[in-house]
């Protein structure tokens, strides 16, 4: 069987540096915050090109206080409208509705499965004032139009990135210095992926970041001193040290996947089959290859009796999830038929050209 993705594999690679790491930790007797999470936060400011980053518990701990720190701010308020992809993850979503914003919905480009610019800007009104856009399967969404037009008009741009690490766009900015903040979610399975939950903030507003570090501390810039109703999300100090360790092999590993995504654009030309759109640039870090197929189900089965193990990412929209019914009237066909027909292939940084052209002879014969 070719698997989807094998974490365990993936992870031995480290696996003499996460056990010296991991004695380290074990013989500091700190165990929450420290010298582990602040050096992360260091590094992966650096890498994304901006000034601040603050550790979280998970992407979409890191996503919720985005939205929470901007509402103690005065730069939001509860019940304000907030853009976001109808074609995405529910947490995109449920750290909106989590903050007392109200999300709406906004449909992808057929092709690239991300919002563009341009349909973004159709959607605002004047009780916007925010647009949260989304780097879906770890693509960019264009927001170089868009971030002119929002300075403009005052509006926040947010990015969840939890699936771009190490995405560059045109102007050789990455994802997570292309908004006013960004979300990261380093969920074992991401292109930087943990041992466990972990997360963060990046962003060059040094207000913002404050108030993300106290909020994600109970509240608390001065030990037992509660100024704000805060949370407990911060990073955990031994996920930071993996992650730090990671981080040397991320532009390796996403250059991996970019050579077999294009391995398959090039070699898989069954009709039957819909491609993803691919620039050629550096914007795509292919954390998810996924393709559109007509009858998912019978295309599976067919895929598991060869011993090709794949994904559905996702196969309800937030629209329709029961636990947000007060959406689920809403019709939203480009992102019904995505979320009714994708099927995410195998793109390991680890996968064999031998597998991937298996797959490929598999999916053409289909």
């Amino acid at each position: 069987m070719i698997p989807f993705l094998d974490l365990k594999a993936i992870n031995k690679r480290f696996e003499n540096e996460f056990d010296d790491v991991f004695k380290s930790f074990l013989n500091s007797g700190q165990y929450i915050g420290g010298d582990y999470v602040k050096t992360f936060e260091n590094e992966f400011a650096h890498f994304c090109g901006t000034n601040y980053c603050i550790g979280a518990s998970n992407g979409l701990d890191a996503l919720t206080l985005i939205f929470k720190a901007y509402i103690s701010l005065g730069k939001l308020k509860i019940g304000d409208e907030v853009l976001v992809p109808a074609n995405t993850f529910i947490a995109s979503v449920l750290a909106i509705v989590n903050s007392g914003l109200k999300p709406v919905f906004v449909e992808p480009n057929k092709a690239t499965f991300n919002v563009d610019s341009v349909s973004f800007k159709k959607a605002i009104t004047n009780k916007t004032k925010a647009i949260l856009v989304v780097h879906l399967y770890g693509q960019l969404c264009d927001v170089s139009e868009l971030k002119a037009y929002a300075n403009q008009e005052k509006l926040l741009i947010i990015e969840d990135a939890a699936q771009a690490h190490g995405a560059i766009n045109k102007g050789e900015i990455k994802a997570g210095n292309l908004g006013d903040a960004t979300a990261f979610s380093f969920y074992p399975a991401k292109n930087l992926g943990a041992l466990g939950d972990a997360g963060a903030v990046t962003t060059n507003d040094k207000d913002l970041s404050s108030r993300i570090q106290v909020l994600g501390n109970y509240g608390s810039e001065i030990k037992y001193e509660n100024k704000f109703i805060g949370h407990n999300h911060r990073l955990d100090p031994l996920q930071a040290a993996f992650l730090r360790i990671k981080i040397k092999q991320l532009d390796a590993d996403n250059s991996k996947r970019v050579e077999i995504a294009k391995k398959y654009l090039s070699h898989i030309n069954n009709p039957k089959i819909q491609l993803p759109y691919y620039s050629g640039l550096k914007d795509h870090v292919f954390h998810l290859f996924v393709i559109l197929v007509e009858n998912r189900d019978e295309f599976i089965t067919y895929l598991k009796a060869n011993e090709i193990e794949v994904g559905i990412h996702y196969p309800i929209p937030p629209h329709k999830q029961e636990a947000l019914k007060e959406f689920n009237y809403l019709s939203f066909p480009i992102t019904e038929y995505i979320h009714g027909h994708c099927v995410s292939l195998p793109i390991s940084p680890l996968l064999k050209d031998e597998d991937v052209f298996k797959i490929i002879k598999i999916i053409n014969n289909y």
